[in-house]
């Protein structure tokens, strides 16, 4: 395996996308989506791009790439279609060991993207090593029909469960039986189904009083 597969927090992190094409706002929504903090590099963008600069989303920068502009970034993103700028910041990264990704050329790369199906905080992420992004992208759309919002609301509710539980001096060590009940219990149906008194009694069947499922959620 050649990968080390790994999710990474930009959260707040300077990320660098230079290209402002159609390519490139699709990788600043995804850091944006991610918390990141943008900043695009390119003279020309799209409406889109100008837009978030416009509301102060994203530093723009409409000129060419400099390789003063990787300073103090934590990731670099390359979505150009002028191989030889990709070259150069592929070079200019490895140079200063920043992550750096350009866009469907994957031997540029130290890191590449995964297709993604998210539901909330589940992420599922496909990836082919770079083999074949279009059988990646054929499993993603497979995913996205197995898996639907009710795991997002299901993750929220768990989440909400544990937090309470911690709140009561409940020991962790302890908490696994009662996720493993609630999870082999059909809770997913339930929330898929908008059965929410089966999910009360469920909920009142596992933990006892206090947790209810429209009170957790809000």
């Amino acid at each position: 395996m050649r990968y080390y597969p790994v999710n990474l927090d930009i959260q707040n992190r300077k990320c660098l996308v230079v290209g402002g094409g159609s390519v490139g706002t699709r990788k600043v929504m995804t850091l944006l989506n991610c918390g990141a903090v943008v900043t695009v590099v390119s003279p020309d963008v799209t409406e889109q791009l100008s837009e978030l600069a416009d509301n102060g989303k994203i530093e723009l920068i409409k000129q060419d790439y400099r390789s003063s502009d990787l300073d103090g970034m934590f990731l670099v993103i390359g979505a150009t279609d002028n191989e030889e700028l990709n070259s150069r910041i592929h070079s200019d990264s490895e140079k200063l060991n920043k992550l750096c990704n350009i866009a469907d050329r994957p031997k540029a790369c130290n890191f590449i993207l995964p297709s993604v199906v998210s539901r909330g905080d589940l992420v599922i992420a496909i990836s082919t090593s770079g083999k074949s992004p279009a059988f990646a992208k054929k499993l993603r759309k497979d995913l996205e029909k197995e898996f639907g919002m009710e795991y997002a609301e299901f993750l929220k509710l768990m989440g909400a469960i544990r937090e309470k539980l911690l709140a009561e001096a409940h020991a962790p060590e302890a908490h696994k039986p009662i996720f493993e009940e609630l999870i082999n219990s059909g809770l997913i149906g339930m929330i898929r189904e908008h059965r929410e008194e089966d999910t009360d009694r469920l909920l009142f069947k596992v933990l006892g009083e206090g947790y209810k499922f429209a009170d957790l959620m809000t």
